[in-house]
């Protein structure tokens, strides 16, 4: 029998990334054993759900590369698959559990249940909840509903266990003593989630249910209304939760913002902080306010969107996903697709929480880039460019050819796409633009102007006007001069590009070419004498 995977996201927000990675696992076990991943919408909270909401989730499904072989937009055998289409099904599930005794009305008032819990607590016992129609016979449910529409419950059978055999976390078990009744309908006729999954599970023949951990404790009641409904069970495998990032050690936090706690599960709220400084810049630069930046729901680290805004190749964000709580050694980090749709197997998941850690992607992110030709990194990164409006679209042979070399010095520095825009920006302005901590901190030392005319006229000898010319050329000053070379580096970089960092100071030389290097010099010198 094929294996039938399923991910059923609710729309009521962006794509979170720890969503993501469960949609990946169960998509991986159907890459490595064949079968289907189905993509079911889980929309019956309708005031919670954003019809809007839905566009995103499977756009940054393809865009990740995991797409799915029945689900929206695609269709299939097993559909609808949106939940609210599916009303039917669960009410005719509903009226089998009324009619063969394992589902009973509930007449009980808020009010009356909020007592009830409150007795338990003044006891000190757990509460567990047991309807006063649980008992009555099924024949005569069935006349009371029909009569008086009501909350509907499941009859959980005492005294057992109800088990869970489960793929990561092994044999898991509960006492079905201590389950209260489930409610499975809602008096309006809407299913609880709960059940209905359990219901499109059966209808839609899935063989494994892969999720996470958190849905352990709802799956002791789902496994017994599998067994009430009359359906075979699953496989099961509950995937550990992603916590926050470990704390860095000495790590400073803007005031009123808590350092990440590896103990605590990732949320979107809380992965805020880690927009830091940087990347706020990067979304400065291609046209984000800060006031934008708080106010989008999807430019937020934990999810998919924000990862997609900045630049990061699909193939790195999916890799780091990968290994977030599974391994294929104890050694491999980089995988590409192939590889991890070709070793992905359940048994290799950790059964212990994964942190998410914000270093380790990007730093997968720049092992992904480093694969790529140079047209491709190119392209990847002409969009950012022309959102900071730094070149304009088509591009001619010369920005072509300057853009090229950029990202040839850049080397590993380009991780992200967005990248560039840390490193481009000063050649592709028609004039320096000086950081001031760089003229005061760098150009504005006693001694620096005399040494940059020096620096200039060694320079104004170099033929051919390449890195190993220049570099030479400086070396030997420095030698005649009785300095270290490196020393010269920084007032250079400062005096031609306005900053302090960027590519290779001599291959920096080299794409700007003689005479514009020594033209910047000329106005670092009039800036300094003013």
């Amino acid at each position: 029998m094929a294996i039938r995977t399923r991910f059923a996201p609710s729309p009521t927000g962006y794509l979170h990334i720890g969503g993501v990675r469960t949609a990946l696992f169960n998509w991986l076990l159907v890459q490595r054993h064949g079968g289907q991943f189905i993509l079911r919408i889980d929309d019956t909270d309708v005031e919670r759900n954003k019809a809007e909401a839905l566009q995103p989730i499977l756009d940054g499904f393809r865009w990740l590369g995991i797409n799915w072989d029945e689900g929206p937009e695609i269709g299939g055998s097993f559909g609808p698959y949106f939940q609210s289409q599916r009303s039917e099904l669960y009410k005719n599930a509903v009226e089998k559990l009324i009619e063969t005794g394992h589902a009973y009305p509930d007449y009980m008032t808020k009010e009356e249940l909020d007592a009830e819990r409150k007795a338990a607590d003044d006891a000190k016992k757990a509460y567990v909840h047991r309807g006063p129609h649980r008992e009555t016979p099924a024949a005569e449910c069935v006349k009371l509903i029909a009569e008086k529409p009501t909350t509907i419950r499941f009859k959980v059978p005492t005294g057992r266990d109800a088990i869970v055999e489960d793929l990561v976390c092994g044999h898991c078990k509960q006492k079905t003593d201590l389950i209260g009744d489930p409610v499975i309908m809602r008096a309006t006729g809407s299913p609880l989630y709960n059940f209905a999954t359990v219901v499109d599970d059966i209808a839609m023949e899935i063989t494994h249910v892969v999720r996470a951990r958190e849905h352990l404790t709802n799956t002791y009641s789902q496994v017994l209304f599998w067994e009430a409904l009359g359906a075979p069970l699953p496989k099961f495998a509950h995937l550990p939760v992603v916590n926050e990032p470990a704390p860095k050690p000495g790590a400073k936090y803007p005031p009123g913002v808590k350092p990440p706690n590896k103990n605590k599960k990732l949320s979107k709220r809380d992965m805020a902080k880690f927009v830091t400084p940087e990347v706020r810049l990067q979304l400065n630069a291609i046209g984000w306010t800060d006031e934008q930046i708080a106010a989008r729901d999807d430019l937020n680290p934990a999810t998919v969107a924000f990862y997609r805004e900045l630049g990061y190749l699909p193939d790195g964000l999916v890799n780091y996903l990968c290994r977030l709580g599974w391994s294929f050694d104890d050694k491999t980090e980089f995988m590409t697709m192939a590889e991890m749709k070709a070793n992905f197997t359940l048994d290799r998941v950790n059964d212990s929480p994964a942190s998410f850690d914000p270093e380790k992607l990007y730093w997968l992110a720049g092992e992904h880039m480093k694969t790529l030709s140079m047209e491709d990194r190119i392209a990847g990164s002409v969009p950012f460019l022309v959102k900071a409006k730094l070149i304009a679209e088509p591009l001619d042979a010369t920005t072509k050819e300057r853009l090229t070399r950029i990202i040839g010095a850049m080397g590993d520095r380009l991780k992200l796409f967005s990248d560039i825009l840390i490193y481009a920006g000063p050649f592709l302005k028609a004039e320096p633009e000086y950081d001031p901590q760089a003229i005061e901190n760098v150009l504005q030392k006693p001694g620096t102007a005399d040494l940059l005319k020096e620096i200039s006229a060694a320079l104004a000898t170099c033929e051919p006007f390449d890195a190993a010319t220049t570099e030479q050329a400086l070396h030997d000053y420095a030698a005649d001069k009785g300095i270290k070379a490196g020393s010269l580096n920084q007032p250079l970089r400062i005096a031609v590009t306005g900053v302090s960092k960027g590519p290779g100071v001599f291959e920096t030389l080299s794409i700007f070419g003689k005479p514009e290097v020594l033209r910047r010099i000329d106005l670092a010198l009039a800036m300094i004498g003013e």
